[in-house]
């Protein structure tokens, strides 16, 4: 019997284009960005700056002692190093993978420093302020995160975090002034606890209808949260109408409490400890989250609620009780970051006052992967780039004020977009609880 063979010849082989050699990949995206703007910084930085400007990088509040850093030798060096490892990033060989990941790593903590040298040259810029006020303008956006983590690590989305930190804000406020007059006899610093307080609990009430919405009736969890967003904006915006508008309100803000002894160490004492109190109860509730979520056992159910439901409701653990419970807590978390707002910081509240940032502190979450320490490095990120925006404005770059207010967003978009690489949900975030 005669047997046909066929032999492959390359004639047969699909045919490539250059499209399919093309991979895209966040390493090449940004090692592109960074020779973008290491080629920007090198053509533009000795033709717009003179060559013996330098910049004093200021250490103390006072703004005598610091470090002067001449400016276009330090811009060139960056642009090169930048371009270099651009070019680094783009390379295929696979054993450079751990160099092209440090050294873009640098290049990206290496853009603070030499923004703030590049902008202030022939003057100077106090590192110390930059610093405190980022913890400070991070602090809504870290508690926001924490609320965030207690409710999806139990399987809850919650993006109504927005409404509830708006309700907080309000209602302290409200109550602040009402206490006030009402002739209690209550002094200023008691009325500002007991408005913290009722602010907290806000929050909390803002919970109890997200639970009861999507935990109790299985209601879609996004369409809950967006309720309870518009329901938050009308009901402070009616709130502001009746009480605010026609009553002489108070302009008080929570006292700065330093701590003795800390405070007085150089940088850190200045930065750490010489806040407000809600400012360190962002350092306390971060340390108490991450305690409470991986060394304790109801942190330890929580994650297994989040995770497998089933499996944990066949250990005896009551699903939809410890949702109730860390969707509340949560809730409580929200109107304490709410309260920062309007007690702590502008000792006034106005319409949506918070601006986005309950859905900043959602992205914050989802940068550090819904863990507490990820999350602060998100929160500290956002309130960096607010910052820096309030920076420009203070030392007159010639920007529209209304584009350096958007930083904090275009900085959400671009870590959203491209910056966090994958990132894993609980399992069972979002989904409705049905016990079999």
């Amino acid at each position: 019997m005669a047997t046909t063979s066929s032999t492959w010849t390359p004639a047969e082989a699909p045919a490539r284009s250059w499209r399919d050699g093309l991979k895209i990949t966040r390493t090449g995206i940004f090692s592109v960005f960074f020779i973008l703007i290491g080629v920007w910084i090198l053509l533009s930085a000795p033709q717009n700056i003179p060559g013996d400007a330098s910049t004093l990088l200021t250490l103390d509040r006072a703004g005598q002692q610091g470090i002067s850093v001449p400016t276009v030798p330090f811009a060139v060096g960056v642009a090169l190093l930048y371009m270099a490892g651009g070019i680094i990033g783009l390379l295929p060989n696979p054993r450079l993978s751990r160099v092209k990941f440090v050294w873009l790593l640098v290049n990206g903590l290496l853009i603070i420093p030499t923004v703030l040298v590049i902008i202030a040259a022939g003057g100077r810029t106090n590192i110390v302020v930059m610093l405190q006020e980022s913890l400070r303008l991070a602090t809504p956006i870290v508690l926001g995160a924490m609320a965030g983590i207690w409710c999806e690590r139990s399987g809850v989305v919650n993006i109504a975090i927005e409404g509830m930190m708006l309700t907080g804000a309000a209602l302290g406020f409200v109550s602040y002034t009402l206490l006030l007059q009402s002739g209690l006899g209550l002094s200023g610093t008691w009325a500002q606890f007991l408005a913290v307080i009722i602010a907290v609990l806000s929050g909390g009430l803002m919970a109890v209808l997200h639970a009861w919405l999507s935990i109790t009736f299985k209601t879609n969890q996004i369409v809950s949260g967006t309720v309870i967003n518009i329901l938050a904006i009308g009901l402070t915006s009616y709130l502001r109408l009746e009480v605010l508008v026609n009553a002489e309100a108070a302009r008080a803000t929570l006292q700065a409490v330093p701590i003795p002894l800390l405070k007085d160490i150089p940088v850190v004492g200045e930065v750490f400890f010489t806040g407000k109190p809600i400012f360190y109860g962002m350092f306390a509730l971060l340390l108490v989250t991450h305690v409470v979520l991986y060394y304790t056992r109801w942190g330890l159910r929580t994650r297994a609620v989040g995770e497998n439901p089933h499996a944990a409701d066949t250990l005896g653990i009551n699903v939809l009780r410890n949702r109730w419970i860390n969707v509340i807590i949560g809730g409580l978390i929200a109107g304490l970051a709410g309260a920062w707002f309007s007690l702590e910081t502008s000792g006034a509240f106005d319409d949506q006052m918070t601006a986005g940032r309950g859905f900043i502190a959602l992205a914050a979450m989802i940068f550090g992967k819904w863990t507490p320490i990820g999350a602060f490095g998100g929160g500290l990120l956002f309130g960096f780039s607010d910052a820096l925006g309030q920076r420009f404005q203070f030392l007159g770059v010639p920007v529209p004020p209304q584009f350096l207010q958007m930083v904090p967003y275009f900085v959400t978009l671009v870590v959203l977009a491209g910056l966090i690489g994958k990132s894993r949900a609980p399992k069972a975030d979002g989904i409705p609880y049905e016990k079999e």
